[in-house]
């Protein structure tokens, strides 16, 4: 909290992301700012607990891991630092120390020099100054620090936006967690589902930009830092910065060799795996079957030898061992020496967790049902698991990216299906003169830019071919920037794995990978057409797969083509689930008449739809809980 601080908010706040944190739970707060903290102890277990405070006078509370931490903490420039803890969220406070010695820290704090009429915000921002030092730090992070001698909040997320940070004003004190439901501890703030963020919601399948469907509740932007100070005694928002954007800038195709590149592709990803088991607590593999999955299992005994680590185990879910996943797991496992745990989901499974989806996912997700139970599973033995997120969208690895064009017209044919006016503004490109939401939730690029790569296409479909694919490396720059990982797949990835206590990392998505991933020629993520052995039969992701030949991984995993995860996984259960739920979709569709024309071709969007109301928004979403799904959506419609 920034602003009127209650300490029994923060208490509360701390209750309702208790399963994000089992091991300990601590507030902090001054007469202009409070912290609190939940903790999942996986380094320096018996010391680090947070908030933490430094000999500066600033306090810390963080969430994920800082994977250079040792390298930093060795830093001559941080030796004047007095070191409280062995763990690696300290860092944080270090550097900031480090620049507030060289007298960087409040050059340019709130109300000193000019203002920037389009945005508000001062041109002198410290925010700016801030992004150097976080720009060191290489891991998976949200943080918020304060700084009381300045009055500075600083708050800041890692450069895909893997660990959450959302936001919101009451009055004029600012509310910041790592989930949506925390703020409603504030007995002031009031979920409401915004309209607006549901039509694109509906339209990209994703959130976009700093959208959430919760009214007024924003987010922190990957690779983004922001300031915040008490002005007027309201808590004002005075600097934004990117620390860290993320660019895909192909080579030529000439300019990468399969016979030499494809070792140096392979060994910056085990360096990704080898950094992500660093942990004083056990840790597992998410293994599905898939390329990616296989492969964060094939360089696991290297990885663990570098990192001085134990080789970690598998686990794998399904609804039948004659599921294809489940079979190709088994090979992977088995080709690999690595020890694998299996579960098969019951009939019951999904009813019974998909209360628990929609209360944790905070979105309309529904198909992803399996992620419960696996990362439930998980829990009961690891702390710390390892997945293949990422790997589709540094690799083009989605089915969409084969066809753009038909994606796009989707896109569209879905919102000229939506009668809201969001819609109509959204095809435009319009930002509203004045709106404040929209110029703090949705960048006026992203309402533009898919237009833009569908007018490059015109007739032809995709055109991947020449030096760079560039209408293939546009696109995936879209969904980088807008939301696609950060508000679609890791945010699953994230929400659903602290369900269970469980801290998932994913290596494609480190600094060595992502390195050389972002300059792949595009014809070497996905082949223009045809058959070339160069390029492993035509198929996606066509230098990953050359890199996996390089493992120990059988043939038959590195040449097998994707299938969606969630219906992959679970097919007949979720199909059951549709069918037995479809009378209550058609209610929940009639409910939203503006909405109906995108919710009828999406009937598992719109029981999410109804799940997300009883849970978040009815009774202000504390009312919910140990209800079925039947009750659950008979509540709403």
């Amino acid at each position: 909290m920034l602003g009127e601080v209650d300490s029994a908010v923060l208490q509360r706040m701390n209750s309702l992301q208790s399963h994000r944190g089992p091991d300990g739970a601590q507030i902090w707060h001054d007469e202009s700012c409070g912290l609190s903290h939940t903790r999942l102890s996986i380094v320096d277990l018996a010391g680090s607990d947070q908030p933490i405070g430094s000999d500066h006078s600033a306090v810390l509370v963080a969430n994920g891991e800082i994977y250079n931490y040792s390298n930093l903490r060795q830093n001559r420039n941080l030796q004047q630092y007095a070191w409280r803890t062995k763990g690696d969220s300290e860092t944080i406070l270090a550097l900031h120390q480090q620049s507030s010695l060289k007298g960087n820290i409040g050059a340019g704090s709130a109300g000193r020099g000019a203002s920037d009429s389009a945005t508000g915000l001062s041109k002198g921002s410290s925010a700016r100054l801030h992004a150097k030092w976080i720009s060191q730090l290489d891991g998976m992070f949200a943080f918020a620090l304060w700084d009381p001698i300045v009055g500075e909040l600083i708050l800041a997320r890692d450069p895909f936006g893997i660990k959450p940070l959302v936001r919101t004003l009451v009055e004029d004190t600012l509310l910041f967690s790592s989930e949506v439901k925390a703020l409603r501890a504030h007995e002031s703030h009031i979920p409401k589902l915004d309209e607006v963020a549901l039509v694109a919601r509906l339209a990209y399948e994703y959130p976009i930009d700093g959208t959430t469907l919760f009214a007024g509740v924003h987010q922190v932007r990957p690779g983004t830092v922001e300031t915040w100070s008490i002005i007027d005694g309201k808590a004002t928002l005075t600097g934004v910065a990117r620390f860290e954007i993320q660019e895909v800038a192909p080579l030529p195709t000439s300019a990468w060799n399969p016979d030499t590149d494809a070792k140096i592709l392979l060994d910056s990803f085990t360096t990704s795996v080898s950094e992500r088991l660093m942990a004083e607590v056990p840790v597992g593999i998410v293994l599905s079957g898939g390329l990616d999955s296989a492969l964060v299992a094939a360089v696991a005994h290297e990885a663990a030898e570098i990192a001085g680590q134990p080789v970690p185990a598998c686990w794998t879910v399904a609804e039948s061992e004659e599921n294809p996943d489940w079979r190709a797991a088994e090979v992977v496992a088995s080709a690999l020496d690595l020890e694998h745990h299996q579960y098969i989901l019951d009939d019951s499974t999904f009813e019974d967790y998909l209360p628990k989806l929609a209360w944790h996912g905070e979105d309309l997700d529904f198909t992803v049902l399996f992620f419960q139970p696996l990362f439930a599973k998980m829990a009961e033995s690891v702390t710390v698991g390892l997945c293949g997120q990422g790997a589709d969208e540094l690799h083009a690895g989605y089915p969409r990216y084969t066809d753009i064009h038909s994606h796009i017209k989707t896109i569209d044919e879905r919102l000229s299906a939506i009668e809201h006016p969001a819609a109509r503004a959204l095809q435009r490109g319009d930002v509203p003169a004045g709106n404040e939401w929209w110029m703090d939730n949705i960048s006026p690029n992203s309402l533009i830019e898919t237009k833009a790569i569908s007018a490059r296409l015109g007739d032809d479909g995709i055109s991947i071919g020449g030096p760079s694919g560039s209408v293939l490396t546009d696109f995936l720059q879209f969904e980088l920037e807008h939301g696609q990982l950060s508000n679609f797949q890791l945010r699953l990835v994230d929400r659903h794995s602290m369900a269970a206590s469980l801290e998932v990392r994913v290596p494609f998505l480190g600094s060595a990978h992502r390195a050389e991933a972002h300059r792949l020629p595009m014809n070497w993520r996905l082949p223009a057409g045809g058959v070339d052995a160069n390029r492993i039969d035509g198929l996606e992701k066509a230098a990953l797969r050359r890199a996996a030949d390089l493992t120990k991984l059988p043939s038959e995993i590195v040449r097998r083509p994707k299938l969606p995860a969630g219906t992959a996984t679970s097919p007949t259960l979720i199909g059951e689930l549709l069918r037995e739920l479809s009378p209550r979709a058609e209610e929940i569709i009639a409910r939203h008449p503006l909405m109906a024309g995108a919710l009828n071709t999406q009937p598992d969007i719109a029981i999410g739809l109804g799940m997300f109301e009883a849970l978040h928004i009815v009774d202000r979403g504390l009312g919910g809980k140990g209800k079925s799904v039947v009750d659950l959506l008979d509540g709403v419609i």
